[in-house]
């Protein structure tokens, strides 16, 4: 018995440890995005505004503001929020998964893992199923970060945004607009 109770004592402590939501660091997060144009021409862009969460039981949240969509340039900004995204109907992407909660609880600080999720993945009105590809890191005992291992492809049709890219494409005089965008992230959560 006196041996069981210590155990038992770290037992709870590293669940303990473990348990609570984890909250995304807007200020260490980043999900970013590649637009071709002209056939060969990319730029990165990324949204200034993300939000999520991760419960002990594993599931997991991100809400991204389209609003604050970051192009550099801020008439494309523009163009991009009320053409292409229709943020006055669509202000959000929202993906939604379910992350095994026993890979986290047996990480230890400094311990790395890849991993693939099944995501739910919903914007202008529409709802896509991904497998994405991920690199977690405990970096301490509340902070983890969680990285794309490999970019995600967003095809415009899968979201209903080929007319979008299409007027957008008119409007700035291009011959072309890639309908295939990767997205990248790195989310940094604490507890």
């Amino acid at each position: 018995m006196k041996i069981a109770l210590p155990l038992f004592a770290a037992g709870l402590l590293s669940f303990q440890a473990m348990a609570g939501d984890w909250q995304v660091n807007q200020d260490h997060s980043r999900v970013s995005f590649i637009s071709v144009k002209k056939n060969d021409i990319a730029e990165v862009h990324h949204f200034k505004q993300v939000a999520g969460s991760l419960t002990d039981a594993g599931a997991f949240a991100l809400s991204i503001d389209l609003n604050s969509v970051d192009t550099g340039i801020q008439i494309r900004d523009e163009r991009m929020q009320t053409i292409l995204f229709e943020v006055a109907q669509f202000p959000q992407l929202k993906v939604n998964a379910l992350i095994n909660p026993k890979l986290l609880m047996g990480m230890k600080v400094g311990d790395t893992l890849t991993t693939q999720i099944n995501a739910s993945v919903a914007m202008h009105g529409k709802k896509q199923n991904k497998t994405i590809d991920v690199l977690i890191a405990k970096l301490s005992d509340n902070k983890l970060v969680v990285s794309s291992f490999a970019p995600v492809l967003v095809q415009a049709d899968e979201f209903n945004l080929v007319a979008g890219v299409e007027k957008l494409r008119e409007i700035a005089g291009l011959p072309s607009i890639s309908l295939v965008v990767p997205v990248s992230f790195v989310l940094t959560l604490s507890q």
